[in-house]
């Protein structure tokens, strides 16, 4: 099948990126689904700062790369021994694949799924497979003609279809609205689990979030379904605060501010029981660390360059007992946590649709990429139909 997709061939290329346009619409072959695979029409992608992280290179991927990896869409083939699935279900896309026999998976834990990270990191579905191939002569794997392309992260979902791994999607209802329904795949995962099933917060608890995107935005909302008390929002754009405010953030700080630390411990009574750090970067770690309370804990899922490092006071672990938690995809598992967390939406104690920001054709992608990287948005929408 002959479709449009976004290609990325070089990562690093400066801002602004509607002048240097890192990605491509391209037309692409996306191939039918094999053994185990699904092919899925794209309704809806979301523009996500882990797309951005491909494009600047904070995070490398082989090249080229058809990106995209927070996408809804519809069942429109299905390969062998896939029975559960049928044409026309409605999926989520799930960036991190899970085998269900590794041992994380066999315990539990499908987001740290080793055969998944495998492939995620080569730019392969489940499996080792791939599914894309340049069209009209333009170069692929390695410069040849024609050639093969990577997928991100399993799903490739800048694209108006997409060949991935069964275990890739979690069906949901058919009523929820594409745009919305995209939401879930990563920004929800990601940011209500690393409250709901990383931290645990309890009622009644302090919390803070640094790093007001989608994923922190999802946390913020996350925390006030919880019951936390305190929910204390911080970030570099006082826009963004100000939404913050409507969605129920008790206090709100500029990161900039050379006094935030000691504001967010004056005003919570010595910090928060629980700091999430959702900005990607070493300081926004280093500030949530250190506005967390004595035996608080501090999580992170904001996945900064992997070449840099943290320097952390080793001794205030033992003598505060401190806990510092990673989360990915939220300590989720896909298949109970989309129902789980669409039902929240439903009930009004999480409104995510709260957090779409605007509409953007695939050919505004560049654009949709410098107001990510310079904060002015939440969360841009890709529309495929």
């Amino acid at each position: 099948m002959r479709v449009r997709a976004a290609v990325l061939r070089e990562m690093g290329l400066p801002m602004p990126y509607a002048q240097s346009k890192p990605l491509s619409i391209e037309e692409i072959d996306v191939a039918s689904p094999g053994p185990g695979e699904v092919q899925v029409r794209i309704r809806a992608a979301g523009l996500c700062h882990s797309d951005l992280s491909a494009i600047n290179g904070d995070r490398p991927w082989p090249m080229p790369i058809v990106i995209g990896h927070e996408a809804a869409g519809d069942i429109v083939g299905v390969g062998s021994g896939v029975t559960d699935l049928v044409q026309g279900d409605h999926v989520v896309l799930v960036f991190r694949p899970s085998c269900g026999a590794c041992i994380p998976c066999a315990s539990g834990r499908p987001a740290l799924c080793e055969p998944g990270a495998e492939a995620n990191a080569s730019g392969t579905l489940l499996g080792g497979y791939k599914r894309l191939r340049a069209a009209g002569g333009a170069p692929g794997i390695g410069g040849e003609r024609d050639g093969q392309l990577y997928h991100h992260v399993g799903c490739s979902a800048f694209a108006e279809y997409a060949t991935v791994s069964r275990h890739s999607v979690v069906r949901i209802d058919r009523d929820l609205p594409w745009e919305e329904a995209a939401l879930f795949g990563c920004a929800v995962l990601t940011g209500a689990g690393a409250v709901l099933n990383t931290a645990k917060i309890e009622a009644g608890c302090r919390t803070a979030v640094v790093g007001l995107g989608g994923v922190g935005f999802s946390s913020l909302l996350a925390a006030v379904s919880a019951g936390a008390r305190e929910v204390v929002a911080v970030d570099l754009l006082e826009s963004k605060l100000e939404i913050a405010r409507t969605l129920g953030a008790t206090q709100c700080f500029s990161a900039a501010d050379p006094d935030v630390i000691a504001k967010v411990k004056a005003t919570t009574g010595g910090g928060v029981d629980y700091a999430f750090e959702m900005a990607g970067n070493v300081k926004a770690l280093e500030l949530a660390y250190r506005i967390t309370a004595r035996g608080g804990t501090t999580v992170t899922a904001g996945l900064p360059n992997p070449a840099h490092t943290w320097n952390l006071q080793a001794v205030s672990l033992i003598a505060e007992e401190r806990t510092v938690k990673g989360s990915y995809i939220g300590s989720c598992v896909p298949v109970r946590d989309v129902p789980r967390f669409i039902a929240l939406y439903r009930a009004g104690k999480l409104p995510v649709n709260k957090l779409l920001s605007e509409r953007i054709r695939l050919e505004q992608i560049n654009e949709g990429l410098d107001r990510l990287a310079r904060g002015e948005t939440i969360r841009q929408i890709i529309p495929m139909d």
